[in-house]
């Protein structure tokens, strides 16, 4: 399997056709798009249910900023799915990929799901990514990952992160950075109080 690990945001609906929005990473393999949840997971329970998944690729990073921070209700459109199932896409894509869960290695903490492509659609064009967008992105990893990492390793990497921030944040980036922030200070707020 390839190592390679691409940012993407999916959309999942439950039976019940309540939509979910989750950064993953996804790995491109064989023509296959490999997800690999940890449990639990929202988006793992949604696919198997259905078998489907939107593949989203946006470059509004409060997208990624906002699940990790709490805020995961974002604009969403219908995708008219071959077989008439629930699928959204966010409405900030500018493309989005329709896909099918085609097999699943079970795992009790992360299983490996591909999934094969049923749709795809380019909606607006893709200038490219500014630094502060890479930034927001690292940092939002960082925030998912405020349980396991110590202090000083995520003010570190915050600080470096921080000089792309300041170079070429626009308004939807220091928004996001914004978030991020006020998520690590929560995290350390009962540690500060008890002290």
């Amino acid at each position: 399997m390839s190592d390679r690990i691409f940012e993407t945001v999916v959309t999942t609906c439950s039976p019940a056709g309540v939509v979910h929005v989750a950064p993953m990473g996804v790995r491109y393999v064989e023509g296959e798009v490999v997800l690999k949840p940890f449990r639990p997971s929202q988006t793992l329970d949604n696919i198997v249910s259905t078998r489907r998944a939107v593949l989203n690729v946006i470059t509004d990073v409060r997208v990624f900023a906002g699940c990790v921070t709490g805020r995961r209700s974002w604009p969403t459109v219908p995708v008219n799915a071959p077989d008439g199932t629930c699928a959204q896409r966010l409405a900030c894509a500018h493309s989005h990929a329709l896909l099918r869960l085609a097999s699943t290695d079970d795992d009790a903490q992360r299983p490996t799901l591909r999934l094969v492509r049923m749709h795809e659609a380019q909606h607006s064009a893709f200038r490219g990514f500014n630094r502060a967008q890479a930034a927001v992105i690292e940092g939002a990893v960082l925030v998912s990952r405020l349980h396991l990492l110590p202090a000083e390793k995520v003010d570190s990497e915050l600080a470096y992160l921080r000089i792309a921030i300041d170079r070429t944040a626009g308004a939807e980036e220091l928004e996001a950075w914004g978030w991020l922030l006020e998520a690590v200070a929560r995290h350390r707020a009962p540690a500060t109080e008890a002290a």
